[in-house]
């Protein structure tokens, strides 16, 4: 960083797109290294690794929750949409489906059920707040039509999906993990290389600039919904491979552990600012927190909820005041 000649830092460098992403990274590496130096064995290449294992499901889910940020709506049914899934997975692979196929009709109904909620929010300018809470009541409530009880996967290509050890880096990650991360690299390729990506920051920014440029706002906003649908059922998918059940209550929570998972890395909640990258950023900081308190051992697990409310509340707080800054310089 460099300082003015007042000895501050400079302006253009807190105002910067990539500035928080920074600060989150930082964050990460000394949560990292004082879990290091107070737990032997902390930063052992396949602890590291079981971050991305057991949090692939949140991580699909935060980067589609990313683009709905960043287009400067919310999402708040994907942690239902993902028990969902796994419900229907499972009631269809009982029933003798091919996994193939309950796979595709799965991932498919949660683009379809995301395009609905964006074609509501856009052509009735309803909340996204509003619709996509209600939303979120239906798909959980539509998960208890099916059963009330867990139902067990057995399907083969579910029980290999879950056992399967894929050599990485001296250690091994999850054929789920692997999904995840190639989901990842596709998203941020996409949010830079693509007319659809940057409809998304340029909508996020200002909806009525973009309509005035030509963009096609609509088309934009039902595929961003569309696409944060896709990943919640992609997340049921793997939440299914990673427990080998539907339940209904699967995944309580999980829409904001995303949208915190977004914030702290980086993207502001009013849209069209941030990097997709940092939805990993965000969740491995939300992994570690829940790797530490393992650790410790005499910790209640309610702690990685204070942990994380407390980072999302600073980062929201930093985020508004380097805005008005940025608006002041």
């Amino acid at each position: 960083m460099t300082n003015n000649g007042a000895g501050r830092v400079d302006p253009s460098i807190t105002s910067a797109p990539w500035f928080t992403s920074l600060v989150t990274v930082i964050l990460l590496a000394v949560l990292l290294g004082a879990g290091g130096a107070a737990y032997e064995g902390f930063l052992s290449g396949q602890v590291m690794l079981n971050l991305l294992i057991d949090n692939a499901h949140l991580l699909v889910i935060a980067v589609g929750m990313g683009y709905v940020i960043l287009a400067g709506g919310i999402d708040l049914s994907v942690g239902s949409v993902l028990a969902l899934t796994t419900m229907i997975a499972a009631w269809l692979l009982n029933a003798g489906w091919n996994p193939l196929a309950v796979i595709a009709i799965v991932l498919a109904f949660g683009a379809v059920f995301g395009a609905f909620q964006g074609a509501l929010i856009h052509y009735f300018q309803l909340q996204p707040f509003i619709v996509t809470l209600a939303g979120m009541f239906l798909a959980r409530g539509l998960c208890y039509l099916i059963s009330i009880e867990s139902i067990t996967i057995e399907d083969p290509l579910f029980v290999a999906a879950s056992q399967t050890q894929i050599p990485f880096i001296g250690g091994f990650i999850s054929p789920s993990a692997a999904i995840a991360l190639i989901v990842l690299a596709i998203a941020i390729w996409a949010s830079r290389r693509t007319a659809f990506g940057r409809g998304v920051y340029a909508i996020g920014g200002n909806e009525q600039s973009a309509l005035m440029m030509g963009l096609d706002v609509a088309r934009t906003k039902i595929g961003v919904y569309a696409f944060s649908g896709f990943c919640a059922a992609l997340g049921g998918v793997l939440f299914a491979f990673y427990m080998l059940s539907g339940y209904g209550q699967h995944a309580q929570g999980t829409e904001l552990d995303a949208i915190a998972a977004v914030v702290i890395g980086g993207t502001l909640l009013t849209g069209g600012y941030g990097y997709v990258a940092g939805a990993l950023s965000g969740v491995l900081v939300l992994g570690t927190i829940q790797t530490l308190i393992a650790f410790d051992g005499t910790l209640s697990s309610w702690w990685t909820k204070i942990v994380i409310g407390g980072l999302l509340f600073l980062f929201c707080v930093v985020q508004r005041l380097l805005s008005v800054r940025s608006q002041q310089s």
